[in-house]
C-alpha cells in the first residue's frame, strides 16, 4: 500500500480547479493542496522572483510531504519555473499551459481570447503554442491581476462586483477584433472557479470558455496508472505559506474540495 500524496501547488486558491477532476479520476488518492498566500500574486512579479521562489518552495514541499507526483496547477509558475523544478527534484511533475490547442481546434471565427495574469501573458512560451497551434487564428490577449482576486474573493464567500468581471473581459473584447472573439482561454487557473460569473459578464456576446484542468487530471492519471493506492484516502490537507483569517475563511470552500486539514508552512 502506497500511501504518498499527489501535490498540488499554485499561488492561491486557483489550482483547486485542477484539483477536482484529479479526484474524480483518482478516488483513491490522497492530496495536499499548497498554496504560496505569502507569495500571492503571482501574476504581477518578476520572472527572476517567481524562477527563485517557486523551485525553493516546493523542495521545501517534497522533503516535508513525500509526494509521489507534483502538479503545478498555475499557468504563470509552469510557464516560468517549470524546467527548472523539473531538474532539481526527482520526481514527476505536471505543469499547466495556457489551451490554446483546444481554443483554435474549436473557434469558428478564427479569433480567440487568452485571458491570464499580466506575467503569463506576456511569456514566449503562450507567444510558441500560438504559432504551433494556432498559427491560422488572431490571437488576443489580456491580463487581469483584479480577476485572480475577484476568484479569491468568491471562494471566500465575498460579494464581488460584477463590473469587475465585465472589467476584464472588456479588456479582450475593446481590442481590434475583440468583437470577433468566440473561445476564450481561462489561461489562470483561478479563473474556471468564477467561469459562470464570466459567461453572465460576456451578456449578449457568444463565447465559449476553455482550461486544461481536464487534460491535467487525465496525464496525472496516466502517469500514476500502474502505482499503488490505500484503501481509503488520508483527509486533504491545504498548505499555506501564510496562514491568517483570510485563509482561514477559506475553510468551507476548501472542505468542498476534499481538502479538510489546514496547515501552514
Amino acid at each position: 500500500m502506497d500511501t504518498r500524496p499527489i501535490l498540488f501547488f499554485d499561488s492561491g486558491v486557483g489550482g483547486l480547479s485542477v484539483l477536482a477532476p484529479t479526484r474524480a479520476l483518482l478516488p483513491r488518492a490522497s492530496f495536499v493542496y499548497a498554496a504560496d498566500s505569502a507569495g500571492f500574486p503571482y501574476g504581477t512579479k518578476s520572472e527572476a522572483e517567481i524562477a527563485a521562489r517557486v523551485p525553493a518552495l516546493l523542495g521545501r514541499l517534497a522533503e516535508r510531504y513525500q509526494p509521489r507526483l507534483i502538479v503545478i496547477a498555475c499557468n504563470t509558475a509552469s510557464t516560468i519555473a517549470l524546467a527548472a523544478v523539473r531538474a532539481a527534484l526527482d520526481m514527476a511533475v505536471v505543469g499547466t499551459v495556457p489551451a490554446i490547442k483546444p481554443a483554435a481546434e474549436r473557434s469558428r471565427t478564427r479569433v480567440i481570447g487568452v485571458l491570464g495574469t499580466d506575467a503569463t501573458v506576456r511569456q514566449p512560451y503562450v507567444d510558441d503554442l500560438s504559432a504551433r497551434f494556432a498559427g491560422d487564428c488572431t490571437v488576443l490577449r489580456y491580463g487581469s491581476a483584479d480577476l485572480v482576486q475577484a476568484a479569491e474573493d468568491s471562494l471566500r464567500g465575498e460579494p464581488v462586483d460584477p463590473a469587475r468581471f465585465r472589467a476584464a473581459l472588456a479588456g479582450l473584447f475593446d481590442q481590434p477584433d475583440g468583437q470577433r472573439i468566440d473561445v476564450i482561454v481561462n489561461a489562470c487557473t483561478h479563473f474556471p472557479l468564477v467561469e459562470a460569473q464570466l459567461q453572465a459578464a460576456a451578456g449578449d456576446h457568444a463565447v465559449a470558455f476553455v482550461d486544461g484542468s481536464a487534460g491535467i487530471a487525465r496525464r496525472v492519471a496516466f502517469l500514476t496508472q500502474d502505482q499503488a493506492w490505500p484503501d481509503a484516502p488520508a483527509p486533504g490537507r491545504a498548505v499555506f505559506t501564510r496562514l491568517g483569517e483570510a485563509e482561514l475563511r477559506l475553510k468551507p470552500a476548501l472542505t468542498q474540495f476534499g481538502l479538510e486539514i489546514i496547515d501552514a508552512l
